[in-house]
C-alpha cells in the first residue's frame, strides 16, 4: 500500500477555530469555568451537572462540533446556610446587597469531579475524559484560594475515507476507516476567589505529545499537541437591589499563536434571569441569555458573530448549555462562587 503524507493535517489536527487553537472555544465559559480550570471542583455546596452542545460556523461542511458533560463535588463542605433563617424571603434578592455582605470564606475542603469532551472538525474526532481534584482554603475572612488538577486521557481519531487530496491517489486511501491514538492528559490550575472578584489561571493538555497516524494507507509525522495557557478574571458590581453585573476577560496563550482575549459582561436579575455579550479580539461578537428554571435546573444560549470571512460562508455559531444542581438542599437559585 501507499503511504502519504498529508500536510494539510498539521492545521486539521490543531484546528478548532480560525486561530488553530486545539482545545475547543467556549462563548459561555463564564458558566462553567470548571471546563477550563480544575481548581473550581467543587466550589459550590452541591454536585454540580452541565452538558452542552456547541455548533461553530453553522452552514461550512465539516466544521467544528463540540459536546461536553461536566460533575463535579465538595466533599465535607459546610459554610454557610446552616439555619432556616438562611433561606431566601419573600419579595428579597437571594443576591442582593445583604447576601454579598454576609459573604464569607470558604471552609477547608475537597472536591472531586470528571469532564467528558468530544470535538469533532472535519475528519478529525477528539474525545478527553479527566478526573478532576481541588483542595479550597479561605486565606481571609471573605477570600478563598483553590488549586486542583485533572488527569485522563485522549483519544485522537482520524477518519480516512472523507480526506480529500488535489491529486489521484490509491483508493484504497478512502476506504481504510478510522485510525485512533490515544494519549495521556494532564491539566492544573489556581483559582482566587472572593464575594466581589475571581481570577484564575490553568494549564490543558500539558503534556506535549507528537501527532502521528500510521496504518497501509495513510502517515501522518510531525505534528504535536501543545500546552493551552487559560486566565480568567472578573468582578461583580451590585447595581441596585436586584441586578448584579460582572465583566469579565478571558486570555488565551497557546505557543506560537498570537494571544487571544475575549472580553465579556454578564447582567444578572435576582437569580432568575441573565442577559450577556462578548467581543473576541480580531474575531466577532456573542450574544448571549439563560434562565434559572428551578433550584435545580437553568438554561443558557449564546450566538457568535464572525466579523473574519468565514461569514460569508457560514451562519454563525451556536452554543445551548444545560445545567443541573444535585443535592441543592439551601435551594440555591444561582451559584455563589462562580456568579
Amino acid at each position: 500500500m501507499k503511504k502519504i503524507t498529508i500536510v494539510c493535517l498539521v492545521i486539521l489536527a490543531a484546528c478548532s477555530h480560525t486561530q488553530a487553537q486545539q482545545k475547543p472555544h467556549y462563548t459561555q465559559y463564564i458558566l462553567n469555568q470548571y471546563i477550563l480550570n480544575p481548581a473550581l471542583t467543587g466550589i459550590e455546596n452541591y454536585t454540580d451537572v452541565k452538558v452542552s452542545h456547541r455548533h461553530q460556523w453553522v452552514g461550512i461542511d465539516g466544521s467544528p462540533v463540540t459536546s461536553y458533560l461536566t460533575v463535579h463535588t465538595p466533599l465535607g463542605k459546610k459554610d454557610y446556610k446552616t439555619t432556616a433563617t438562611s433561606f431566601s424571603m419573600p419579595g428579597e434578592n437571594p443576591r442582593g446587597e445583604r447576601y454579598w455582605e454576609e459573604y464569607t470564606a470558604a471552609e477547608p475542603h475537597h472536591g472531586i469531579g470528571l469532564q467528558v469532551i468530544n470535538d469533532k472538525a472535519g475528519p478529525l474526532n477528539q474525545f478527553t475524559a479527566n478526573v478532576t481534584y481541588a483542595y479550597h482554603i479561605g486565606i481571609s475572612p471573605r477570600t478563598s484560594i483553590a488549586a486542583g488538577f485533572g488527569a485522563g486521557f485522549t483519544k485522537l481519531g482520524l477518519q480516512t475515507d472523507k480526506l480529500q487530496f488535489a491529486t489521484a491517489v490509491d483508493p484504497a486511501v478512502y476506504s481504510s476507516g478510522t485510525i485512533n491514538k490515544w494519549k495521556p492528559d494532564v491539566s492544573a490550575g489556581v483559582y482566587l476567589y472572593s464575594a466581589d472578584y475571581f481570577v484564575g489561571v490553568s494549564a490543558q493538555q500539558i503534556i506535549p505529545q507528537k501527532i502521528d497516524f500510521v496504518d497501509n494507507t495513510v502517515k501522518k509525522t510531525g505534528g504535536r499537541l501543545v500546552p493551552h495557557v487559560f486566565t480568567t478574571a472578573g468582578y461583580r458590581f451590585l447595581l441596585g437591589e436586584d441586578f448584579n453585573l460582572t465583566p469579565s476577560v478571558l486570555v488565551k496563550y497557546i505557543d506560537p499563536l498570537p494571544v487571544q482575549v475575549d472580553f465579556n459582561a454578564k447582567l444578572q436579575y435576582l437569580d432568575f434571569l441573565w442577559l450577556g455579550a462578548s467581543y473576541r479580539l480580531k474575531y466577532g461578537y456573542a450574544a448571549m441569555a439563560g434562565i434559572n428554571l428551578s433550584n435545580t435546573v437553568h438554561v443558557g444560549y449564546s450566538y457568535d458573530y464572525s466579523t473574519t470571512t468565514l461569514n460569508n460562508y457560514s451562519h454563525g455559531t451556536h452554543e445551548l448549555l444545560i445545567g443541573f444542581t444535585i443535592g441543592n438542599k439551601y435551594d440555591d437559585g444561582c451559584p455563589r462562587n462562580v456568579w
